[in-house]
């Protein structure tokens, strides 16, 4: 089977800010995720491969086409943009529509799959509502559903968790799977590591414009292993919590830092993260430290791009 995506020391330069930069890689299908902090250049990725923009050097073939003003491939490929541009006084019923017509579908057909792709999306009994009326996850929502009422092969969306809440993004990740495995091949950009994990092993690490990292996702978490992961905590008795935790042989340091007012906090890290959050679970449960919150500050790839190119 021929790659999906094959990718050949592109460029893109927006006057002298390098949007992204000599990238080489071949993708080859399936549900993949493009992952990088905000500024890697995914939604620069994204935008040429959907044919937004042309490339400032190098090519870029998808689905054996290539891609700018290619209206041939623009019939198999369905694009979610990160920026929201639909028009306000439209509904969300009327756009989709629209873009089935200008897209070649029949007047019966695309009303039919207007509704069906919206229905998926959970927004038949706000479909004809106007867009200026939408809440920012519905908006979302229309914005996937113009991207896949047409059954393309090839499914390009850019940050499609944007505005969603929790039952939203549950929502979407499980279309996203039920796609996946229909066959469609799914290539989606994200800086949340969560997201990914929940929808793909396959992924793409880009940084600074650059291909960083490329495979599953285990192997580019072994390149994290030898890295201490970072956790932050809240408890009535930090300073005591603290020294409990400094003797766990998982964790690596310890830090009390100052919080809201008076309140303190502890930021620590550990080499084991499964270790350690199985061990906190039967400390919290004795409440003697009082712990109220528990975040990982790695849950956002920025905290992971550190680590990949320091």
């Amino acid at each position: 089977m021929s790659a999906v995506l094959v990718a050949e020391q592109l460029g893109r330069y927006y006057g002298q800010v390098v949007g992204l930069n000599d990238l080489t890689t071949e993708i080859a299908g399936g549900v993949v995720g493009l992952v990088g902090p905000n500024g890697a250049g995914k939604s620069t990725l994204l935008r040429l491969i959907a044919g937004e923009i042309r490339p400032s050097r190098g090519s870029v073939r998808v689905l054996g086409h290539e891609p700018f003003a290619n209206r041939e491939l623009f019939r198999v490929l369905g694009f979610c943009p990160q920026q929201d541009a639909l028009y306000e006084d439209m509904t969300g019923f009327d756009i989709v529509r629209l873009l089935l017509r200008l897209g070649g579908f029949a007047p019966a057909e695309a009303k039919a799959r207007a509704e069906r792709a919206l229905e998926r999306l959970s927004l038949t009994a706000r479909m004809h509502d106007k867009v200026r009326t939408y809440s920012k996850g519905m908006r979302q929502r229309v914005r996937i559903a113009q991207a896949i009422a047409h059954d393309p092969r090839l499914l390009v969306l850019d940050e499609p968790m944007t505005g969603l809440d929790p039952l939203g993004r549950r929502e979407v990740l499980e279309l996203l799977r039920e796609l996946g495995s229909s066959g469609t091949h799914v290539l989606f950009s994200s800086h949340i590591l969560y997201e990914v994990e929940h929808l793909t092993a396959e992924i793409v690490l880009i940084h600074r414009g650059r291909l960083l990292a490329k495979g599953a996702l285990p192997e580019v978490r072994a390149l994290l292993s030898k890295h201490p992961r970072r956790v932050e905590l809240s408890a009535r008795r930090p300073r005591e919590l603290a020294r409990a935790l400094i003797e766990w042989p998982e964790v690596v340091s310890v830090r009390v830092q100052p919080g809201a007012g008076a309140e303190e906090h502890l930021a620590l890290e550990t080499r084991d993260v499964g270790a350690f959050y199985r061990r906190l679970t039967g400390l919290a449960a004795r409440e003697r430290f009082g712990i109220s919150s528990l975040c990982s500050a790695d849950a956002s790839l920025e905290a992971v791009f550190d680590y990949l190119v320091t």
